[in-house]
């Protein structure tokens, strides 16, 4: 019951006219942002952060959830009409959805994955609300070993699942420990870094570093390399709705969808590609229509939309509750509240219960607000798809140079802003994930701070973080994520070869 008031007084503060005006912003940016190809949820947040600093937290942080979880609706959108996903999340989705919509059939595609979605979000925000606080009286009980011992088990799965190899993942992640550690230590007060330059003292700002490797790394990339080939959208044609085969064939894999996305958004790096891949996959299997696989079968979008936009829930579970980011954009919402001064985790349910319920209270709203945009809009929608590419580019430059300079009206930022920038798209040119950079900067800190309260605990002992049941089992499931994928595939390339048919990686 103290859940259920908990989350009435978030009502309370979601459906304020600001509150609900800003959530309304919020998805409808995040929708339009996923259906503009190579425009996602993290570049448009990190845009934003510099234009937020001044809004109030709770309504800020509501608009960002609805950017995200926007995001995820719209991208399904230019997945089924042009083949091509703006998210890494709706490749599945492109896989049977523009496949129906070549047969004339991209109404019935839209319409299960935006009920899907609505659907997949709103289960998954009712388990994150009765979930959340039984992992806040968990992680109440952790002391500083514990704390680091999750840090580490966030840094190793964010580094080894993002981008092509674990060791581009850690060197990303160590780049990022590195610029946590510029400025002033915390303790000694000695300079770390700062190789003489006074505007270092203070460390990177975390904005500053978001919107130059997320808006300015990303369109960079996005405009040399992803601008060649010209777009052939697929007409909408007929009605935009499902009829009662199309029902009958969709519901179930919504619901085999919300089951598989919501836990592995919770997953340190678990993210949305996992799912969506499982999801597709049992439903091939499951299906009574085996023939329409490969030619646009319905329940091939119904079942990964739904995982996609439950992970997209699930993900701000560890967010909210340990202040873990599990996914790029995660991230980025992590550096809008340090923004803030707030730090994400157990005491933020007590310290701030208005922000946090709130935050919650408003995903509700925000998955009517997108069924009620999405579908009736989808012209709308389709038409943001013939906006010049250079103009959309130009634009996200422009404000990314307004907001960096606002923040401090300093030429450095400025600087800084385009060297980190640079930065990021070569990140992006190697395929060295960009989001572990930002991971390794805002939680190293932390994580250093929980490192030396536990020393000093135990007086230098080491042993201090096996000894302790909780920090030694996670612990020891960091050392299995790092050496039971290679293992495997290795395991499975001996097989391969075995039998005359070698695997490639």
């Amino acid at each position: 019951m103290e859940t259920f008031y908990a989350l009435l007084s978030g009502f309370s503060v979601a459906l304020t006219l600001q509150n609900l005006l800003l959530g309304f912003v919020g998805v409808t940016l995040g929708t339009a942002v996923g259906v503009l190809p190579g425009v996602g949820p993290a570049l448009t947040m990190a845009l934003l952060l510099p234009a937020t600093a001044s809004v109030d937290p709770t309504g800020a942080l509501i608009m960002f959830a609805g950017i995200y979880y926007g995001a995820m609706f719209g991208g399904s959108t230019t997945s089924i009409l042009l083949n091509t996903p703006g998210e890494s999340s709706t490749i599945v989705t492109a896989m049977e959805g523009n496949l129906m919509a070549k047969r004339g059939r991209a109404g019935a595609a839209l319409a299960t994955s935006a009920i899907g979605s609505f659907v997949a979000g709103t289960i998954a925000t009712v388990l994150l609300t009765f979930a959340a606080p039984f992992v806040v009286d968990v992680a109440l009980k952790f002391g500083p070993t514990e704390y680091f011992a999750v840090m580490v088990l966030a840094f190793t799965t964010v580094s080894a699942v993002l981008g092509a190899s674990p060791a581009r993942g850690m060197a990303s992640l160590f780049l990022g420990l590195t610029i946590g550690l510029i400025g002033l230590d915390s303790q000694t007060g000695q300079a770390r870094f700062t190789l003489g330059i006074p505007e270092l003292l203070d460390g990177l700002d975390v904005v500053v570093v978001a919107v130059g490797l997320f808006a300015v790394g990303e369109t960079l990339y996005v405009a040399t390399f992803l601008n060649r080939n010209a777009d052939t959208i697929e007409q909408v044609k007929g009605s935009i709705w499902m009829d009662r085969a199309d029902w009958k064939r969709s519901w179930k894999p919504w619901l085999r969808g919300t089951a598989l996305g919501f836990p592995f958004g919770c997953i340190p790096a678990g993210g949305a590609e996992i799912p969506t891949f499982l999801s597709y996959g049992i439903e091939k299997k499951l299906t009574r229509h085996p023939e329409e696989f490969g030619k646009g079968a319905i329940e091939g979008v119904a079942g990964p939309e739904a995982a996609n936009n439950a992970s997209a829930s699930g993900t701000l579970m560890p967010l909210l509750t340990l202040g873990l980011p599990t996914t790029a954009t995660a991230a980025i919402i992590l550096a809008a509240f340090q923004q803030y001064g707030l730090q994400p985790g157990p005491l933020l349910f007590d310290t701030q219960p208005e922000l946090v319920w709130g935050l919650i209270a408003s995903m509700y709203v925000g998955n009517v607000i997108l069924l009620l945009l999405n579908l009736p809009l989808v012209g709308v929608w389709v038409k943001l798809l013939s906006i010049p590419r250079p103009l959309l580019y130009a634009g996200i430059l422009i404000f990314a140079t307004l907001g960096a300079y606002g923040l401090r009206n300093s030429w450095f930022d400025l600087a800084l802003l385009y060297g980190i920038g640079v930065m990021g798209f070569l990140m992006r040119r190697y395929d060295i994930p960009v989001a572990p950079v930002l991971v390794g900067m805002i939680l190293g800190p932390l994580a250093e701070q929980q490192f030396r309260r536990a020393l000093a605990i135990s007086q230098g002992e080491l042993s201090i973080f096996v000894t302790q049941p909780i920090s030694a089992t996670v612990l020891a499931i960091t050392a299995l994520v790092v050496i039971v994928p290679p293992i495997w595939r290795r395991v499975a390339r001996m097989r391969a070869a075995a039998i005359g048919h070698p695997i490639h990686n």
